[in-house]
């Protein structure tokens, strides 16, 4: 997104220090950073590739029988994955382990799949958030790494990803004010540890999630990932299937389940797998 300013034209001086200071804070459209500008969301305006759990209209914010044996569930229009709830104050830390999904692309549009581990946004306005994305520019299939702190806008990392790469990632909460986010590629052996400073975060929350993606005009295409299976996942230390869970159910406008989520074993192992694009 071109961002536009409106610059006195004084001296040379002037200009470079009104640039240096805008360049601070300058607040625009949700955009990934100049240099992760291959992904394909990089032009589409507010794209997140994560963010708060969208629900279908009318539909409330705990989670409800639906049916589906004696799991507890809830319907999201993007998110889909297991969540334990609790809270504010209720959870510290998330960690899971994946494999990068192969993203298969057809047809000419773009289309999305993010993975991530986070805390907050089931039931809260924000999320803290590490995964990466199998995204589709086209036939063209793309992959790297990122992090958020919804309500700030999500930054891409620039270090290579690729699909079999195995990726473990976590958010802790130090007790303070203090949220470390942590992704590394165990297969190519790079780290990104991210540590911000934040206070008035619920932690009402824990996930492991794949999700379609956002942007201004709402959800966007789901792309085909195949199956992501995670493993290891936890929440304060313990397995997330230990913590009665909700599994989360993504659904299109029809009521399509957009992929199907497995039950989830006692290590807190489960699988994603691609049905439909909306």
């Amino acid at each position: 997104m071109i961002r536009r300013w409106s610059i006195p034209l004084t001296t040379a001086g002037l200009v470079l220090g009104s640039l240096m200071a805008l360049a601070g804070t300058a607040s625009a459209a949700p955009a990934h950073p100049a240099a992760s500008q291959a992904a394909p969301g990089a032009s589409v305006p507010g794209f997140q590739p994560g963010g708060l759990m969208a629900r279908p209209a009318g539909a409330s914010a705990s989670a409800a029988a639906q049916g589906r044996g004696a799991r507890t569930t809830a319907e999201s229009t993007n998110w889909s994955g297991y969540a334990a709830t609790g809270g504010n104050g209720a959870f510290s830390s998330v960690t899971a382990s994946w494999k990068e999904p192969t993203a298969t692309c057809s047809g000419g549009s773009a289309k999305y799949a993010s993975f991530w581990v986070g805390l907050d946004g089931f039931a809260s306005s924000s999320v803290e958030q590490t995964g990466t994305d199998s995204d589709c520019s086209g036939r063209t299939p793309q992959y790297y790494g990122w992090y958020e702190m919804y309500p700030a806008y999500p930054v891409n990392f620039t270090n290579p990803v690729s699909p079999g790469d195995s990726f473990t990632a976590s958010v802790t909460f130090s007790g303070t004010e203090t949220y470390t986010l942590v992704l590394k590629d165990v297969t190519k052996g790079w780290t990104q540890t991210i540590t911000k400073n934040q206070s008035g975060l619920a932690r009402s929350s824990a996930e492991v999630i794949t999700e379609a993606p956002s942007s201004q005009s709402g959800v966007l295409p789901l792309a085909n990932f195949g199956t992501v299976s995670y493993s290891a996942s936890t929440a304060n230390g313990t397995s997330l299937a230990s913590q009665n869970p909700t599994e989360i159910i993504m659904i299109d406008s029809s009521n399509r389940d957009k992929d199907s989520t497995s039950a989830i074993g006692s290590g807190g192992a489960f699988s994603n797998t691609w049905i439909r694009a909306t």
